[in-house]
């Protein structure tokens, strides 16, 4: 059961703290090894191929290792630290603040609205309507709750029943899994850009990695909005994402909320809808966090379960 331990460090962590400061989080440290990457090389695809093997994989085998240590002396004391371990690889609290903030000042502050979508979305927001402001904190709330929550968690949840089933420790293969995921997104997000060859290895494995956690997520949101047929409307943009995973959550979103979410040049999601006002822009961001919370109540009971049938048998 030492897996649900984790995962209670997790959430309550997530809940009474959200996110140490930049300076102090793991996640920035580990940005720090990925930024040499970031230049022009002779073969692009090559290193970032090598980046997106060594470094997500390093990440992992340390934070792997120093559960497994500390696991020969205490299993609570393992179990705490692969929760912390997943409570870094994972990010809620912020999230919704952030875009909470970036809806607030969207009719009173634009100046404000726009510096505060930075922390959102790498998009350029000097033209951006008060609606479009909205909708992009709106799309990027619901894109995170992927990203930065449910990817993370299932990985979790996953690697823990696969080491189980296998006869090997489930706390570190749990917490080395999650750590990987994070780090995994983390080369994408700084390297991922049509702009940028060494990011293509990078954004191809996260591509396939998000594959299930977008389509998990997109599931959580329509289960909060209590409208399962926003799956289905869903669809129907799906193309005009280039994403092969980040329509999905957007997606569910702007069906649940009957309002039109857009890039500007890249992609409109209801296009018969308007723009989300404030009011509406709060109820998506109010959703993602109903998600969030169920996406770690569910993640739990996955884990007591497995507990329970280890048990049994």
């Amino acid at each position: 059961m030492m897996p649900v331990v984790a995962m209670l460090v997790a959430g309550g962590l997530e809940a009474l703290v959200g996110e140490p400061p930049t300076r102090y989080h793991p996640v920035a440290w580990f940005g720090r090894l990925v930024a040499p990457l970031d230049r022009e090389w002779r073969h692009p695809l090559v290193v970032g191929a090598v980046g997106a093997f060594v470094l997500p994989l390093a990440a992992a085998v340390a934070v792997g290792l120093a559960v497994a240590t500390v696991g020969t002396q205490s299993a609570l004391a393992a179990a705490a630290l692969a929760g912390l371990g997943l409570f870094l690889s994972t990010s809620l609290r912020r999230l919704l603040g952030a875009a909470g903030s970036v809806i607030g000042d969207s009719d009173t502050d634009i100046a404000a609205a726009r510096d505060g979508l930075l922390a959102l979305a790498g998009r350029d927001a000097s033209a951006l309507s008060p609606g479009q402001l909205r909708s992009a904190a709106v799309e990027s709330a619901a894109e995170n709750l992927a990203d930065g929550l449910v990817a993370p968690l299932s990985a979790f949840v996953l690697a823990a029943v696969v080491a189980a089933v296998a006869g090997a420790p489930t706390l570190p293969v749990a917490a080395a899994a999650a750590v990987w995921v994070k780090a995994v997104n983390t080369l994408d997000s700084m390297l991922g850009y049509r702009t940028k060859r060494v990011g293509t290895p990078p954004a191809v494995l996260d591509d396939a990695v998000m594959w299930l956690p977008a389509r998990l997520s997109a599931l959580a949101l329509a289960v909060a909005f209590v409208d399962l047929h926003s799956l289905l409307r869903t669809r129907e943009w799906l193309d005009s994402v280039p994403s092969p995973n980040s329509g999905w959550p957007m997606g569910v979103a702007a069906a649940g909320l009957d309002v039109r979410l857009e890039k500007p040049g890249v992609y409109v999601l209801n296009p018969g809808a308007a723009l989300p006002d404030v009011a509406a822009s709060r109820r998506g961001v109010r959703a993602v966090g109903v998600a969030g919370v169920c996406s770690y109540a569910l993640a739990g009971l996955a884990l007591a379960a497995l507990g329970g049938v280890t048990v049994w048998f």
